[in-house]
Formats: C-alpha cells, sequence, structure tokens
C-alpha cells in the first residue's frame, strides 16, 4: 500500500511525494522535517546558507522526503542511498517525480561503503537509519573512514529518543531535538 505526504517548504512547498506503508519503513513526519528545516535555516550556528549550492546525501532514504525538502529548498544535488528493494520503487517513483537534475539514487548497504562516487563529499547529510538497530555509530564511521564528509559538513541525525549513541570524535553535537517519538541531533564534521 502506498499513500501520499507533501513537501513542507520551499520552491515545491506542498507538492505530493509517495510514502510506502510497510515494516521497517517509517517516513519522516511534516512536523519534524518541518523542525528540522527550521533549525538549519534559521540557527545561527547554520544560517540560511546551508542550503544554497550545497551536495546533499540523504542515508537510509526511505521516500526520499529530507533529499528532496533539501532540494526544494535549494540544494545544488541530492544523493540518496537505500538498499531496500520495495521501498526504492517509491523512491526512485518520487525522484522521478522531481526531475531532479543532479540527483542519483545509490543502491548501497551503508554497512560496505567505498570511496563516495561524487568527486566532492557531501556538505549535508541526513542519517536515519531503522530505529534501535545500532546502526548510527557505524554508519558515521563508514561515511567519515571512507571521506564522504566534507570539512564542515553538517549532519543531522534522527533516531529514537529513548536511543543513546556513543559520541565519535570526529563530530560535534551542535544541537539536540525531540519530536514525537524521534530525537534529532545537528551535528558538525570536526576536522
Amino acid at each position: 500500500m502506498i499513500k501520499s505526504m507533501r513537501i513542507v517548504g520551499g520552491k515545491y512547498r506542498g507538492k505530493k511525494i509517495l510514502a510506502p506503508v510497510h515494516e521497517g519503513t517509517r517516513p519522516t513526519a511534516d512536523r519534524t522535517r518541518e523542525m528540522i528545516f527550521n533549525i538549519l535555516l534559521h540557527n545561527p550556528a547554520f544560517g540560511p546558507g546551508i542550503l544554497r549550492d550545497k551536495a546533499v546525501l540523504d542515508v537510509f532514504a526511505g521516500t526520499g522526503a529530507l533529499g528532496l525538502e533539501a532540494f526544494s529548498r535549494g540544494a545544488k544535488s541530492v544523493t540518496f542511498m537505500e538498499n531496500d528493494r520495495e521501498t526504492l520503487v517509491v523512491l526512485y517513483a518520487n525522484v522521478k517525480i522531481f526531475e531532479l537534475p543532479r540527483s542519483s539514487v545509490l543502491e548501497q548497504d551503508v554497512r560496505h561503503l567505498r570511496k563516495p562516487p561524487a568527486i566532492e563529499p557531501f556538505d549535508l547529510v541526513f542519517l536515519d537509519p531503522p530505529y534501535r538497530q545500532e546502526l548510527v555509530l557505524s554508519t558515521l564511521t563508514q561515511l567519515f573512514d571512507q571521506g564522504w564528509l566534507a570539512k564542515d559538513a553538517v549532519v543531522v541525525i534522527e533516531m529514537a529518543k529513548n536511543e543513546s549513541l556513543e559520541w565519535p570524535s570526529y563530530l560535534s553535537l551542535v544541537m539536540e531535538r525531540t519530536s514525537g517519538a524521534a530525537k534529532v541531533l545537528f551535528c558538525s564534521h570536526i576536522s
């Protein structure tokens, strides 16, 4: 079964995107996406230029909602990473709806990353893995070790609010917010 969601801001505000309804896929709620982008665009730690001409990576992309929201708000390119077959069908449909000129979908398991396919590392990374599977630290380590993070990259992590994280030395926590059952961590890459 497939339902629809909407982009909450930017050039494509109100545009519908598809969202699968099956076990294991948990699209980021509209309210949470709005909170994430309000913080990114209006908090002095990040500022209005956080998306302008930036390369965005949406890891555990699912529907692609976070990456599509970034594109709607001015990101120059978005790369989506997902490996669930059912979810990929919806992700490809959403990418097609937006006719993204500089986007790609990587059908890849983040536990086996190689060097990034892009020439430049990513400026903004969204990391929204399945809750309670202890994927955050291992994924962050892979992204860091393989050179996927730009020098001053911002990493936004969504996890269950009762989950904990062993903090990696290459990231600095800028702020933490909760939204419903989610905890959202806003971090910057320490070079």
